[in-house]
């Protein structure tokens, strides 16, 4: 689906600032692998080098911009990235259009509700009894949609997606592949008299707000009982473990390799960096950032960051991370120190 410069114009909000060829933009590109017929963004000034001898057929750049190659179509925005992403999200919708229907292998039980002629079901995918499905939703090659699940609307789901019985997602959702919503939680207790662990049953859900993002073979643990709760906008990387009881609060941030532990309660707008874990039973205060490794094993209030394990504020964690390094030569010199110490309780000695 090619676009024309005034296509760019309306999806971007941008100024054109010089005459426009007439060209036809048929993808995105980075500005140093960008060729004829493909648009690209300066958002950097580091790129500015790559922009001057850029191929591309038109760039967006930012406002007040000092010099500019010959040959190029600018288009002023005001955030050349954010409006780049308009474009990508044009060629990506016009790449993943899907046609509706039950390919070939599929199993769908009987009883599961939505309509053939606006959804499609992958080859090898799986829809069990009762299960809902929204209209334009695409399920991927060998994704398992449980007894009961529900699906809003346009749910994309990647090859190989599990959503587990009676778990709701609602709108827009995006999972990625291998990813597991509503597996069992690690529920188990030692039993004294048998010296085994016994499993305690899992028969909560998982519900999904809308317009989330889920990474491949992230997992999302169903609660005990009641719910596990992923709010509206939430964004999980790959690799993250979500456990029972736990819930998000919206446009909350959770990047990879990071955990959180069962029955926590994360607020609003939360970062979560990569590899951060949080433990059980607590609260995580609306706009908080968790640097990368950071573990929280306390209650945290809102609207500041925090590093290090067990974690501090990130100005007070910085403090210790920079006296710890320090460490070294205050040794050297408390050494030094105890040796000129000896040496005067040895003269003191001595004149006694």
């Amino acid at each position: 689906m090619n676009l024309s410069i005034d296509d760019v114009l309306k999806l971007t909000g941008g100024k054109l600032l010089n005459t426009a060829p007439e060209v036809q933009i048929s993808g995105v590109a980075s500005l140093d692998e960008a060729c004829p017929g493909d648009v690209s963004f300066l958002g950097n000034e580091k790129y500015f080098k790559d922009f001057l001898a850029t191929k591309a057929s038109v760039v967006l750049v930012p406002p007040a911009l000092p010099q500019h190659p010959e040959g190029v179509c600018l288009v002023e925005v005001e955030n050349p990235s954010l409006a780049f992403n308009a474009l990508v999200d044009h060629f990506m919708k016009a790449a993943n259009d899907f046609t509706p229907g039950v390919e070939e292998g599929a199993v769908v039980h009987p009883t599961a509700r939505f309509n053939a002629d606006k959804v499609r079901i992958g080859p090898n995918a799986v829809v069990e009894a009762d299960a809902e499905i929204g209209d334009g939703c695409d399920i991927g090659p060998g994704c398992v949609i449980g007894k009961s699940a529900k699906l809003g609307e346009h749910c994309k789901l990647h090859a190989r997606v599990v959503v587990r019985e009676r778990c709701i997602l609602g709108h827009h959702v995006t999972v990625q592949p291998g990813a597991v919503i509503g597996s069992d939680g690690f529920g188990f207790l030692l039993n004294k008299e048998t010296g085994c662990y016994d499993t305690i049953d899992q028969v909560g859900i998982v519900v999904v707000g809308n317009h989330v993002d889920i990474g491949a073979n992230a997992t999302i643990d169903r609660a005990r009982f009641g719910r596990t709760v992923i709010g509206d906008g939430c964004k999980l990387d790959n690799l993250v473990q979500v456990a029972h009881n736990v819930t998000m609060g919206n446009h909350t941030v959770m990047c990879s390799q990071s955990g959180i532990a069962g029955s926590t309660h994360i607020g609003k707008y939360v970062t979560l960096a990569a590899q951060v874990g949080v433990a059980g039973h607590l609260t995580v205060g609306d706009q908080a950032i968790l640097a990368a490794r950071t573990g929280a094993i306390s209650n945290l209030d809102g609207g500041q960051a925090y590093f290090g394990s067990p974690c501090s504020p990130y100005k007070d964690a910085m403090k210790q991370y920079a006296a710890l390094h320090r460490m070294p030569e205050a040794l050297r010199e408390l050494r030094e120190l105890r040796k000129l110490v000896d040496k005067l309780q040895q003269k003191i000695d001595g004149q006694d």
